[in-house]
């Protein structure tokens, strides 16, 4: 019984051995492999740097769609117990420049959009459709002659406003000359000193045009599976405080599949003269000032799948 025990036990220590040998041999050769993955990798991420450094046409597009849809029926505890309701929002943001030895012209576009509903069903006179909450649009366009490998004298055209409600009520149209900055090929620092701020609205005692400073930096970059965009447009006028305004927006994606993966997507605002006219037509403050009025910092975001074109 003893000699079967002792020949049991050797036999376990033996396999035990084999085992532990062919996993450190596995590993041995897994890191072996990861090295000359990451070795490939790397020459691979350099010639892409070539290859993005060359003159030409730059493109590309990604965007999150975030959504849900939900039913409540006798749910008590709240209060509209028979609804449905439901969300759907989507961010879009692309580019195309044109890069050149001697000049550069760059193109963004940059929207986010929402609607939201939300039926009653034991109230037969609600509104039951789709209704917008969250409305960005905003297109650039950025023209500069180089003067060193990093500065460039430059031109730029910027327009922002809503386009699902109040349409160009207000609109924001930049025109402005300068110099544009580029220390990295993905950051873009544009300093335009002489630059006017047309704005366009129904409220003229509100809203007023002006002369200013522009200044926009523009972070835009591909790592891996990562795409994201950050985007913080200022203007500065040379009036009166009460003119200027500025947006931070910011995009994020991941790619879990192929095209499709997660996106956030969160903005700023800070813009007087729109909280301004909120108070005076929307809550009908017919004492709001640009002295008194709250001018509360403006937020949104996104959460949803994303894709990447």
């Amino acid at each position: 019984m003893t000699k079967k025990l002792l020949l049991v036990f050797a036999l376990f220590i033996g396999v035990a051995s084999i085992n532990a040998q062919t996993k450190e041999e596995l590993e041995s050769q897994k890191a072996e492999k990861q090295a000359e993955a990451d070795k490939f990798q790397g020459e691979a991420d350099a010639l892409q740097a070539q290859i993005d450094a060359l003159p030409g046409w730059r493109t590309g597009a990604f965007g999150t769609i975030g959504g849900s849809i939900s039913e409540f029926s006798n749910w008590y505890s709240q209060g509209t117990p028979n609804n449905r309701s439901g969300n759907i929002g989507f961010t879009l943001n692309g580019y195309a420049n044109l890069i050149q030895d001697k000049f550069f012209w760059r193109n963004s576009l940059t929207t986010n959009l929402n609607w939201v509903k939300l039926d009653d069903r034991d109230n037969p006179d609600d509104d039951d459709s789709f209704s917008p909450t969250t409305d960005v649009f905003a297109i650039s366009s950025l023209y500069g002659r180089n003067i060193t490998k990093t500065l460039a004298a430059s031109g730029l055209m910027e327009y922002r406003t809503t386009i699902l409600d109040n349409f160009n009520d207000p609109g924001y149209l930049d025109l402005g000359v300068g110099a544009t900055w580029t220390p990295i090929t993905d950051l873009i620092v544009v300093i335009h000193p002489i630059n006017y701020n047309i704005v366009f609205a129904d409220s003229e005692s509100v809203f007023e045009s002006s002369m200013g400073a522009k200044i926009v930096a523009d972070y835009t970059r591909q790592i891996g599976a990562i795409n994201f965009k950050t985007n913080l447009s200022m203007f500065q006028s040379y009036k009166s405080g009460d003119y200027s305004n500025w947006t931070w927006s910011n995009s994020f994606g991941y790619t879990l599949w192929k095209m499709i993966g997660v996106g956030f997507d969160f903005g700023l605002r800070n813009n007087k003269q729109e909280a301004l006219n909120y108070a005076i037509n929307s809550l009908g403050d017919t004492n709001a000032t640009f002295d008194n009025v709250d001018n509360d910092l403006q937020t949104y975001y996104t959460i949803g799948l994303s894709y990447k074109f």
